[in-house]
């Protein structure tokens, strides 16, 4: 399967980051991609009010992103913000089929309450995890802190997954980008999964008022952490494959998950969520 991945700079205009959306997925789409995933927050960057942008599944950002997949025949993962009953937002990552129709919704389970951050001010927590099939492979869903919880990438392998996609908007900070780097490529090595690991990048003409939301370094990761793409600081589409052959030749040669000891550490457990 091709796999594409969307470094966008992203707007506080939801409109605008549709129109961005849309020209990523042409040329994604020219590539041959089967599917393309999206920064988180790709609706609006963090720095919006994200009260006044966040919508119901069957808003206008949605709309627009399941237009896109229909319009190209493609698959499209993208994060939004979605209203949560207590006030605050979900941070939601869907995911439409080809045909675009809703397949999946994951909202995010950790937030960022560190380095000086408080998500959880805005943001309320999803409980669910999630693994659903786009574009014929099964896909599990994480989000940006997400990344630092091996358990929850486990679960999803454990659950099925054969590819983990990660939307972000990695902030810049002291050995931020190293934590990245490292953290995408272990979720990787340690389950013998793919992982597409999609970014934001600044918007030139917000960045100079409002603070940059993400560094980019999108990356796709085979299964023995080998780095197939990396699209660097600056806003573009990259495409490759995702080979399942090439993952059952890396577990019989490295079977790490038969090896796991759930006599000792349990018995893992998952809820698949939509499909």
């Amino acid at each position: 399967m091709r796999v594409a991945l969307g470094q966008l700079a992203i707007s506080s205009d939801p409109q605008v980051n549709l129109g961005r959306v849309g020209a990523a997925v042409a040329t994604a789409a020219a590539q041959g991609a089967q599917l393309v995933v999206f920064p988180e927050g790709t609706q609006a960057r963090f720095s919006a009010d994200l009260r006044s942008v966040a919508e119901p599944l069957d808003g206008a950002f949605c709309r627009g992103l399941a237009a896109a997949a229909r319009g190209a025949g493609l698959a499209i993962v993208a994060g939004l913000f979605e209203p949560a009953p207590d006030g605050r937002v979900f941070n939601t990552t869907v995911g439409y089929g080809s045909d675009g129709e809703l397949a999946a919704v994951y909202r995010k389970i950790h937030l960022f309450d560190a380095l000086g951050h408080r998500e959880s001010d805005s943001v309320a927590p999803g409980d669910d995890v999630c693994v659903a099939t786009l574009a014929g492979l099964r896909v599990g869903f994480m989000t940006c802190y997400d990344v630092r919880f091996p358990e929850l990438a486990r679960a999803l392998v454990v659950g099925g997954a054969q590819l983990l996609v990660l939307p972000a908007a990695w902030a810049a900070g002291t050995f931020k980008e190293e934590h990245w780097v490292t953290l995408v490529r272990a979720r990787a090595i340690e389950n013998t999964v793919w992982v597409a690991a999609a970014g934001q990048v600044p918007d030139p003409a917000e960045a100079p008022t409002r603070a940059p939301t993400g560094i980019g370094r999108s990356l796709l990761i085979d299964p023995m952490g080998t780095v197939r793409i990396d699209l660097g600081p600056t806003e573009g589409v990259g495409v490759g494959d995702v080979d399942s052959q090439y993952t059952a030749r890396v577990r019989v040669a490295l079977p790490g998950l038969d090896n796991r000891r759930t006599d000792v550490f349990g018995t893992d457990r998952i809820a698949t969520g939509a499909d």
